[in-house]
This record gives C-alpha cells, sequence and structure tokens, in this order.
C-alpha cells in the first residue's frame, strides 16, 4: 500500500479494495520503523490519525466520496494545528501547541484527509538544506549522506520514502521546488494569495506560499485542489475562482510555447544538470511544444536582492518571538531586557540569528535607502522581465537547481554557497508567480528535477504540462534503495 499514489488511494478507498483505517496503521508502523535513520518527523499523531481515519471510513460508507477523503497526508511543522505541537523546528518554539487550526490544515481536514504527523523543516524556513532544525538534520532518503533539501526537507524525505503519498509545504525562495528535486519529487509553489497563510508560521510574508509536495503532478492537483481557495482571514489571500486542477491534466501540449532562458545556463550550472534540462525540452517538443530562447536581464540581481527582502521581513516577524508572552523563555531572567536577549539568544539557531541581524541592518535608519528600497525596485525588475517573457512563451522552463544534492554538512562554513542553490528559484517568489519541480533524471545517483514557470493562476497549466511529460517519461517512478 505505501508505493500507492494519492490517485490510486483514492480509487482504491473508493473500491473498498482497503479501508482508510488499515492505511493509515500501514503508514504509521512504516514511520516508526523507518524515519529514524531519516529524521522527517518532529511529530507524530497516530492517535489524530485513527480517529480521521475511522470518520472518514464513516462518510465513506454513508456514500459520500472525494479524492482526499481518507487519504493519509502529513503537515510541514510551521502550518498550526489546533492541540499539537507547532515548532516551526525552533527551540523558540518546542514547547508551543497551536490554538487553533492554520487555514490549510483545516481545509484538509473538512475534505477528510487523514494527519499521519508534523514534518522536520529548517528553523523558521531559513535553510536550503534542512540542516537548521533544532531537532537535527534530516537525511535525503536517495543517499542518507547527503541533504533533501529545505526548508521543506522533512515532507519530501518522508514522501520519497514512501512513508506516505504526499504532504504540505511551503516555499518562501525554492523551499518547495528545491526539496523536490533533490528527492524525485513534484512539488509545486502556487501563485501567491492562491493559498491562505493564515495559522502558517511567518517567516518573510510578502513572498511565503503554501503548496502540495508528492511524487506525481496528478497527486499535486489533488492536495492542491484542497488547499487552495479564498479566505477571509488572510489579507494576502486572492479572491480568485479555483479550477478543477484534476480535469485538464490531459489537454494536448501542441502548440504550447516553452521559453527557456539563456541566462539559465550559465558557468554555475551543472553540464550534467544542462543535459538533463536539454533532454526534457526534446521529450516536451516531441509532445507538440514549441521552445525558444528567452531572456531574463535582470536574474542576476534577484539573489542580492533576495537575501536583503527576506531577512527584512523576517527581522521583523520574529521580533514576536520574545519570551514574554509564548515561547521559550529563559530562566530567572535579571530584567526585562535579560529576558528579551537571553530568550532570543537561546530561541533561535544561528542561521536565524543570522538572518535577524541581516535584516535588521538593512532596515536601520541609515541604510533603508541603500538596501532594502533598492532591493524592492530589483524585485520589480524582475517582474516585468517575467511579464515581458510571458508576452512570448506560454511557460518558462529551466533547471530547478544548479547542482545535486550536497553532503551534510559540506556548507556549513559558506552560508553564502548554500544561497547561491536558490538561484533558480527565488526569482517566482520575488515575483509572485506560480513554478513547479518535476523529476528529470539523476547525477551520480541523486535526483535532479526541471522547473516550469507560468503566469499568474496558471497552475492548472504546470500541472497539465508536468502531467503530460510524466506520461511519457519514467523518473518520476523511480524509488529509492531500501525503501
Amino acid at each position: 500500500m505505501h508505493h500507492m499514489t494519492l490517485a490510486e488511494i483514492a480509487r482504491g478507498l473508493a473500491d473498498k479494495q482497503f479501508s482508510s483505517e488499515e492505511l493509515t496503521k500501514v503508514l504509521l508502523a512504516r514511520i516508526a520503523r523507518l524515519d529514524p535513520q531519516l529524521n522527517s518527523f518532529i511529530s507524530l499523531t497516530e492517535e489524530l490519525a485513527l480517529n480521521q481515519a475511522a470518520a472518514a471510513d464513516a462518510r465513506r460508507a454513508k456514500g459520500e466520496n472525494g479524492a482526499l477523503l481518507g487519504a493519509p497526508i502529513a503537515h510541514k511543522d510551521l502550518f498550526c494545528t489546533q492541540g499539537i505541537r507547532t515548532s516551526c523546528g525552533s527551540k523558540m518554539l518546542d514547547n508551543f501547541k497551536a490554538p487553533y487550526d492554520a487555514t490549510v490544515v483545516a481545509k484538509l481536514a473538512a475534505a477528510g484527509a487523514v494527519t499521519l504527523g508534523k514534518t522536520n523543516m529548517d528553523e523558521f524556513a531559513m535553510g536550503s538544506a534542512n540542516e537548521s532544525s533544532y531537532y537535527g538534520a534530516v537525511k535525503n532518503p536517495w543517499n542518507l549522506a547527503h541533504v533533501p533539501g529545505g526548508s521543506s526537507g522533512g515532507s519530501a524525505a518522508a514522501v520519497a520514502a514512501r512513508l506516505l503519498p504526499a504532504a504540505t509545504a511551503t516555499d518562501t525562495g525554492g523551499s518547495i521546488r528545491q526539496p523536490a528535486a533533490f528527492t524525485n519529487l513534484t512539488g509545486l509553489k502556487p501563485t501567491y494569495g492562491r493559498v491562505s497563510r493564515w495559522g502558517m508560521i511567518a517567516y518573510a510574508s510578502s513572498l511565503d506560499q503554501g503548496g502540495p509536495l508528492a511524487r506525481t503532478a496528478e497527486d499535486c492537483a489533488i492536495l492542491l485542489q484542497g488547499m487552495a481557495g479564498f479566505d477571509p482571514n488572510d489579507s494576502t489571500s486572492i479572491d480568485e475562482p479555483v479550477p478543477d486542477y484534476s480535469a485538464n491534466l490531459n489537454g494536448s501540449l501542441q502548440g504550447l510555447r516553452i521559453g527557456v532562458p539563456k541566462e539559465y545556463f550559465s558557468a554555475g550550472l551543472d553540464p550534467r544538470i544542462a543535459e538533463l534540462i536539454h533532454d526534457s525540452v526534446k521529450t516536451l517538443e516531441k509532445l507538440g511544444a514549441v521552445v525558444k530562447q528567452i531572456s531574463l536581464p535582470n536574474m542576476q540581481h534577484a539573489i542580492p536582492a533576495y537575501y536583503v527582502i527576506a531577512p527584512a521581513e523576517a527581522s521583523s516577524n520574529l521580533s514576536r518571538f520574545d519570551g514574554v508572552r509564548f515561547g521559550h523563555r529563559c530562566e530567572n531572567p535579571e530584567n526585562l531586557m535579560d529576558l528579551y536577549k537571553r530568550s532570543r539568544g537561546e530561541g533561535f539557531g544561528v542561521e536565524v540569528q543570522r538572518r535577524i541581524m541581516v535584516g535588521a541592518y538593512a532596515l536601520s535608519a541609515g541604510y533603508y535607502d541603500a538596501y532594502y528600497l533598492k532591493a524592492q525596485k530589483i524585485r520589480r525588475l524582475v517582474k516585468n522581465d517575467f511579464m515581458a517573457a510571458f508576452n512570448e512563451v506560454d511557460v518558462i522552463l529551466g533547471p530547478t537547481t544548479p547542482n545535486p544534492a550536497w553532503k551534510l554538512g559540506a556548507k556549513d562554513s559558506d552560508p553564502v554557497a548554500a544561497y547561491l542553490e536558490d538561484v533558480y528559484t527565488i526569482t517566482a517568489n520575488l515575483a509572485g508567480l506560480p513554478g513547479l519541480s518535476m523529476p528529470a533524471g539523476f547525477v551520480d545517483g541523486l535526483p535532479v528535477g526541471v522547473q516550469l514557470l507560468a503566469p499568474y493562476f496558471q497552475e492548472g497549466r504546470l500541472l497539465n504540462v508536468a502531467h503530460q511529460y510524466q506520461l511519457h517519461t519514467d523518473w518520476h517512478t523511480r524509488t529509492p534503495q531500501g525503501f
């Protein structure tokens, strides 16, 4: 059962081949047996899962149906879940039990999804390797000596290792797409505002977006269907009708215009990944797509702009964690200032402290215009590049990452080297565009992803292209040895 996709599970439940309760017990036992070597979960919710599974079976017995009814999933541990620890991978929130459900959690629960647990992540979603978690690094199931990508590495590792069919994740600068590429999964970052951020603990509010991680585009369509939609509780949520993402998966790619930016194939890209990307282009051409070279001239400025904007927003968002109302509090503070200093110093890890300091500096009176304001102007230029490109093409294609997954600890002494791994993904967050990564092959036994970008609210187009590609390739069906 653990090899079944979400779509296959939905059909199996509808045909009464097995019950949700039976499936849930199988997967919980598998997690207990295999996750110690991966460290992909922070919390397991066995009692909740079995109760939800029994409720889903009862709903099906009454004739109710639905793709997510009884389907087991997990949530990245920054989605608030009522009465369950929501840690954000940080010592700061190690003792925090959310008093309410995030909108994404509530919507998926209402659809009948079964929550198996909360997955590990980079602390406060800050990282590209899932090594900054207070609960320890997550291992890549394709090679346990390598990172699974971050910050949604726990969700990615768990799905890749067949511990469950799909999981929620979030993407601030590539944190869905990069782990998907590193673990041979399909991951989708929706348009900014498509999925509610209410109850999703913020890193950088203008960049964060929740989305699905699964093995196939078909499964991502099912999970996104349950997650997407307007939320009056979220001021950044956009009141735009949600289409049936599964309905157009089989649409023809005949005449689809695909743009390949020349800037993607610079000296920083592993030539073996470049070859796999060209192979994927050829496959799509055989399916009727028309490919042309385009240019994104301001891409070179995206990383410095992102690493001013994101830390600036983080320094503001994380100021609420002060040891007073909730979260970690130091012992025996001498006064209020000592409480603030020691609670934050003890509660936040090195990478989070680094980004808070960078952000506070960029927002300070003498440097706001020179750094933050200029970064926002670059952000607009990046968006303008995409708008010009989408006048010529329907989809933009390129590598998800410049290199395959690196070894655990390899970039610990050089955080900037890790930041540069986001070069292809952060532009979509700066512009608010939807982006998808899908499996495209292997380099040295490690998975490689190809990234697709589309105009606003065209998630369906991305899913259609990815699904057609997956019907004619088998990369996404490969399973890591031992799992």
